[in-house]
């Protein structure tokens, strides 16, 4: 069992959710529970999660289309579906949406709880690889400690503020992808409202000024989505 996990459960049945919620919990996962797609989505944003644990058929958005919208800002995290449904489609569809892996209701816990195991430990090795290089990155001619919240060029150093810190490093753990707006300002905000998406955007510009001494690196903006971060190469300039 992979030290500390922790899991994102959606399920709409209260009653099956909080049997499930307390069953990962004696077996040592820390467990959230989220009665809906969207509550789970909003959860997610808050990051620290190892696994997402999703039931299919949920009311306001369905397991599937919350594993679509997780897997465009975070692409290895494992998801395994639980469903009612066995249809050779519905799994399929499951795959297709981003699932590691797929249980149909009813199931037995022994059952569930092998299936975390084992997706967790195809997971481990990869993810602990990533975590170590997480806090130290380099952005052209830039090196960004984000433990330290410190910006480095040509032995000049720029003390970065708490959310500026946060800002780039999830500019930098998603490099070349779209990093959507609503889930940056709920991951560092924890709240999307206009004055928050306001402020994101004075930092955002600061970053860039921050950014501006090496013309390879770009903060571009995605009307309406968020934004894209880019390290071009020498011969595309």
């Amino acid at each position: 069992m992979q030290k500390n996990a922790k899991i994102l459960l959606a399920e709409d049945d209260l009653n099956l959710g909080n049997l499930l919620c307390d069953y990962l919990k004696a077996k040592g996962y820390e467990t959230v529970l989220a009665k809906n797609g969207n509550e789970a989505f909003n959860l997610f944003a808050k990051g620290g999660f190892n696994l997402c644990l999703f039931d299919v058929m949920m009311p306001v958005k369905d397991g599937f289309t919350l594993a679509k919208e997780i897997r465009k800002i975070n692409e290895t995290i494992p998801i395994i579906f639980l469903t009612a449904k066995s249809m050779k489609e519905d799994t399929l569809k499951g795959f297709q949406s981003g699932a590691d892996d797929y249980i149909s209701k009813p199931f037995s816990m022994e059952e569930l709880l092998a299936r975390i195991n084992a997706v967790l430990r195809r997971s481990s090795s990869s993810e602990q690889n990533k975590q170590e290089d997480e806090h130290l990155f380099k952005i052209g001619n830039y090196t960004f400690d984000y433990q330290k919240r410190i910006l480095t060029i040509n032995n000049s150093e720029q003390k970065l503020t708490s959310k500026e810190n946060e800002l780039l490093r999830l500019l930098c753990l998603n490099v070349g992808k779209m990093l959507d707006r609503t889930y940056t300002l709920k991951a560092i905000w924890d709240d999307d409202n206009y004055f928050n998406a306001r402020s994101m955007d004075v930092y955002i510009a600061k970053l860039r000024k921050h950014l501006n001494q090496d013309d390879r690196v770009e903060i571009m903006n995605v009307h309406g989505r968020g934004f894209r971060f880019f390290v071009h190469d020498k011969t595309e300039i």
